[in-house]
């Protein structure tokens, strides 16, 4: 059984370093995408404190579709261009949104949110989805979560056998 000594109580680099390197030893000797991404998503939802949601919404047919993910229930398709995660995607850029109700277009999945953070997921320069925090507080996320993120993100990719995807 795989264990990950994560401390979400220290400082952030060293977090976010121990996420990524957990992130591919969790997906070691497995190409399955939807079993890796469900991995990873439980593995960050482990790692990462005060949020509650986090997950990923996978590109399909020129909309977002949701992933393997932690938390409630979510907005099942998400239109590229559209709430926090059709822009970060349609821009291929993070979007760390300090207060969602500020933010013009939000897509409400669970009205405790009140921060998200949105990473875009590229493989060979293709758009394959994005990952989504979000957080019940405003500004939970900065500039060390972006990084962070992008690095977690950055590990997770060419692990993922996108093609085995439906």
């Amino acid at each position: 059984m795989f264990t990950a000594a994560l401390d979400p109580s220290g400082p952030k680099d060293v977090l976010y370093r121990d996420l990524a390197r957990s992130v591919v030893a969790l997906c070691e000797g497995e190409r399955d995408a939807l079993a890796n991404l469900a991995n990873a998503a439980a593995l960050a939802n482990q790692a990462l404190d005060a949020i509650n949601w986090c997950g990923f919404y996978l590109l399909r047919g020129g909309e977002l579709v949701l992933g393997p993910f932690q938390g409630k229930p979510a907005c099942v398709r998400i239109p590229l261009g559209k709430g926090v995660c059709g822009i970060a995607a349609e821009r291929r850029e993070t979007l760390v949104v300090p207060d969602v109700l500020a933010f013009p277009g939000h897509i409400a999945c669970d009205a405790a949110s009140r921060s998200e953070i949105v990473v875009p997921i590229l493989s060979n320069g293709a758009l394959v989805g994005v990952f989504d925090v979000d957080a019940p507080r405003p500004s939970r996320f900065d500039d060390e979560d972006r990084a962070g993120l992008e690095r977690f993100v950055n590990a997770l990719v060419p692990v993922i056998a996108w093609e085995t995807l439906p």
